[in-house]
């Protein structure tokens, strides 16, 4: 689909588990208004130019108020702004997590706050198509999109046809963030180009016309797993959350009535696979079958945390919180999933459910510090 094709949203599907009912222009948080208690081939874009967005104007919308939230986001904004270049192409790494959602909602907010129109730039949300993602996860990452009201472009990421991260070995991460920063970078490139021939500017675009952006918090940066982030500080991307807890990216993502706000963390299927279980279109697809399969048998809603994990030897083992003394493992066979596990998905047995463990199992302690400096050097 060519870069400039628009398809446009005019519904928007709010879940009901949240609890709380938007109207199709949410509220966007107003710093002046008193608030109310209560090797890459060229990516496949689509895009989405979302009509509702965040009317600050409305102030009906926010329930759940509060000094210390009205303080956060406004250190917040303030944060992101100092980031910002109005004349650049700044781009959220999106994936509909609340994390990233926060951060497309702030820098949303500060560029059209001190935007003007004789400004060269622009703000996009990029979300990353691969089959890594869950479709449940690509529909709630539009959901949010068009609550804030940034435009959303998809795009195919490229990792699932390189062998350094079929294979799974520990740095899958840094191979996967590599590739989309590098699609990030080629589709802001592409953006920017476009909108200096229509206004009539001269001169070749670079990567210094663009800003990426992602969800990092506080709590990501003490992880050692995480060699995305050595991929991320290749690339310079921007993280106005690294210094805030989890908990406080949904205390303001509450307080912006973003519809994710309580939703569970999302990280992409691939932390599923025991390193060594390669990262194939089968072990993912199956992985997702298996999930929605729980999640639905279970009655569990997206604030729940839920993981069917692909063990060594194929073996699929279920995590979930909440377990409260259940033999949900039982629950689930009465249901069929072994059977589905083994003659349907690809697994070769279930081991059973277990308490919900958050990070990926894709690594071995007694490599990560390694692993993380090995790719810092490259």
């Amino acid at each position: 689909m060519p870069m400039n094709t628009l398809r446009c949203s005019r519904r928007v599907r709010h879940p009901c588990h949240y609890g709380r009912h938007f109207s199709s222009q949410a509220l966007q948080y107003d710093r002046n208004t008193p608030q109310d208690e209560g090797q890459l081939s060229s990516p496949k874009v689509t895009v989405t130019q979302n009509v509702a967005g965040i009317d600050s104007n409305n102030s009906s919308a926010f329930i759940h108020t509060n000094e210390a939230s009205n303080e956060l986001v406004d250190n917040l904004l303030e944060r992101t702004q100092q980031m910002m270049d109005m004349s650049a192409a700044n781009v959220v790494a999106f994936s509909g997590g609340v994390d990233s959602s926060l951060v497309a909602a702030l820098v949303h907010k500060s560029f059209h706050s001190h935007s003007h129109n004789n400004n060269t730039g622009s703000v996009q949300a990029v979300l990353g198509i691969s089959n890594a993602v869950p479709q449940t996860q690509i529909e709630m990452a539009r959901n949010v999109a068009n609550t804030i009201g940034i435009q959303l472009r998809e795009v195919t990421t490229q990792e699932g046809n390189d062998e350094a991260y079929i294979k799974n070995d520990g740095h899958a991460c840094f191979v996967c963030k590599t590739h989309l920063y590098s699609t990030l970078e080629t589709v802001a490139n592409a953006v920017m180009k476009e909108q200096e021939e229509s206004k009539g500017v001269n001169g070749a675009t670079n990567n210094n016309s663009v800003i990426l952006y992602n969800g990092t918090n506080a709590d990501d940066t003490r992880d050692p797993t995480r060699l995305g982030l050595v991929a991320a500080s290749n690339f310079r991307v921007h993280s106005p959350l690294d210094h805030i807890t989890k908990d406080q990216v949904r205390q303001a993502s509450k307080y912006l009535g973003l519809p994710n706000w309580n939703a569970a963390a999302s990280p992409c299927l691939r932390s599923r696979l025991a390193m060594g279980v390669e990262a194939t279109e089968r072990h993912l697809k199956a992985v997702e079958k298996a999930e929605e399969f729980v999640r639905r048998v279970l009655v569990l809603d997206e604030t729940r945390n839920v993981r069917v994990r692909m063990l060594s030897g194929g073996k699929a083992m279920v995590e979930l919180d909440q377990l409260n003394g259940h033999d949900l493992s039982s629950v689930l066979r009465e249901h069929g999933f072994e059977e589905l596990c083994t003659e349907e998905w690809g697994f070769k047995s279930f081991g059973g459910v277990r308490g919900f463990k958050t990070g990926s199992v894709a690594a071995m302690p007694a490599e990560k510090k390694e692993l993380i400096s090995k790719m810092a050097s490259l």
